[in-house]
């Protein structure tokens, strides 16, 4: 099938204005039910080109027989005035009605003025952007091959063999056009790394379908070719991209600028000698110094047995010496000592966490990060945010006052900020980062209450696999337990901020995770958490 200009192409480039859809997998979901009505407007679009075939086959089969019975002797059958007069009028007028219809252009202005009224509510050219970095991102955390995810498999290689990390229910298979397009995504950021190993998957797909190119396809081998070679061409491999190039001339052979770059590898292998075998290499990031022990302990998945390795680990019944808990003590496991890390089991029921989630939706934002004395968004924090007030629902009230119950603090506006109800997206993820403020600047310091001395996270969904907390330098992390709720100090008693306390949000590799944060700050807890008498504790 011979390819048209992409009318998708340049729908994307028309709307790319800023996308908010992959940041949070509710809002994912919900697209579910925009492609829903796509699908009928599309139906009823075939359903009206069928008819208008159907009388245009009509038509054909009218004709013919007319042809292949009537006018088997011209002579005779044109002496006849009614089939002479049938003849003429048929030329002059049906025949001309039936090539100058505007049937079928009605059809497809039909349909897209259906799409034009659900445009609003579609992905923009940021959600699939962030779409496919959320995919690089769980390949590089959780060392995923490329051939087993476009088959559909979260799979990494296990002394030189592929292992499952994990089983989903249900998944699907990559087309080469899919890989094309993430591939894309990482070339155009000049991220080579990435872009020759979906590209590869892109090639090799396209060659198994035949080369045939689809209408809802962005790419196509040329265009896969193309990148790839580059692609090499930057990584140092310039034998391969001439050898690719050389392929790609075999399907544009009148395409000037591979027919250059052809002669300019020829050039540069004659000139450079033996090829060069660096390999490909990732790209650099703001937290390499940590990246492998943020990937090591999102890998593991909370799964380390940390507990029976130190014995002053334990698990009680809890009551903070509160008369409210006495007939109904939390279930208390201590996790880390320093810093002090402690997970409350059954912290909420499933009826108070779907509340939660139900009030926070309506203001769920792209959440955001510290920027000096502003706060912006940032591509290390992938996930929605929503603050919610005590009095949005008597549900917020009742938790404040568990939470207080139970750690013994006031978290009473404004000595603890609003509740933070957290969705994450594709991939969504929150690389390492301290909760308290480590500048004066810091726009946690708008409440005049101090720093934040303390964070209790309520874990509101369960996961399939992925999104633990992963606590860097103290070396554990934290898997993700639905009803469940961590707290954790920020602070030394001194005031200064616990560096151990690094800590970072792992990719979701599978499920939709949500979670709720209570800051608590360091005003109005004097006689809660007292200072202590070394002043270097």
């Amino acid at each position: 099938m011979k390819r048209p200009v992409s009318f998708l192409c340049s729908l994307l480039l028309i709307h790319a204005s800023a996308g908010e859809m992959y940041t949070s997998l509710l809002n994912v979901k919900q697209a579910i039910s925009v492609e829903r009505k796509l699908i009928d407007y599309l139906g009823t679009y075939i359903d009206h080109e069928l008819e208008r075939l159907e009388d245009i086959r009509r038509f054909y089969t009218k004709v013919s027989e007319l042809h292949t019975k009537l006018y088997k002797g011209p002579a005779a059958a044109l002496a006849n005035p009614l089939v002479a007069f049938t003849l003429i009028k048929r030329l002059h007028s049906e025949w001309l009605n039936l090539i100058y219809s505007n049937e079928a252009l009605e059809n497809t202005q039909a349909l897209r003025s259906s799409y034009e009224e659900e445009e609003g509510d579609l992905p923009k050219l940021e959600d699939l952007q962030g779409a496919a970095q959320g995919l690089m991102r769980l390949q590089d955390v959780y060392a995923l091959q490329v051939s087993s995810l476009v088959r559909g498999r979260f799979q990494r290689l296990t002394n030189g063999e592929p292992k499952d990390v994990f089983m989903p229910a249900v998944s699907v298979s990559l087309s080469g056009d899919d890989c094309f397009l993430v591939g894309k995504v990482a070339y155009e950021q000049e991220d080579y790394y990435h872009s020759v190993q979906w590209l590869e998957e892109s090639v090799r797909l396209f060659r198994g379908a035949g080369g045939e190119w689809s209408p809802e396809n962005e790419g196509s081998l040329e265009d896969a070719l193309d990148h790839l070679a580059f692609s090499h061409f930057k990584t140092g491999n310039v034998s391969y991209a001439l050898s690719l190039s050389q392929e790609l001339l075999h399907h544009d052979p009148m395409n000037g600028r591979v027919l250059q770059n052809v002669e300019k590898y020829e050039k540069l292998l004659v000139a450079a000698g033996p090829p060069r075998t660096d390999g490909l290499r990732r790209p650099t990031s703001t937290y390499l110094r940590t990246r492998n022990t943020y990937e090591r302990l999102c890998q593991t998945q909370g799964s380390q047995p940390t507990q029976f390795e130190n014995p002053t680990l334990f698990c009680d019944f809890f009551t903070n010496g509160h008369p409210a808990l006495l007939l109904q003590p939390v279930r208390r496991e201590v996790l880390n000592l320093q810093p002090y890390v402690v997970l409350y089991h059954n912290f909420i029921t499933n009826t108070e966490a779907e509340d939660i989630k139900s009030v926070a939706q309506p203001g769920l934002r792209r959440s955001v990060v510290a920027a000096g004395e502003k706060q912006a968004t940032a591509d290390y924090r992938i996930s929605k945010s929503s603050w919610v007030k005590g009095s949005a629902h008597s549900v917020i009230d009742k938790l404040d006052q568990r939470i207080s119950t139970l750690t013994g603090l006031n978290v009473k506006h404004p000595y603890g900020e609003y509740l933070q109800v957290v969705n994450y997206g594709i991939g969504g993820h929150y690389e390492p980062h301290f909760d308290h403020a480590t500048s004066p600047s810091s726009p946690v310091f708008k409440l005049k209450t101090g720093n934040r001395v303390a964070t209790f996270m309520l874990y509101l969904s369960s996961v399939e696999a992925g999104g633990s907390t992963a606590f860097i330098y103290a070396n554990f992390s934290v898997p993700v337990v639905e009803r469940a709720a961590i707290f954790w100090w920020n602070l030394h008693r001194n005031g200064q901020g616990d560096v151990e306390t690094l800590h970072a949000g792992c990719p979701v590799l599978i499920g939709d995770k949500w979670v709720a944060n209570k800051w608590i700050h360091e005003y109005g807890q004097e006689f809660q958490h007292r200072c202590s008498l070394k002043p270097d504790e």
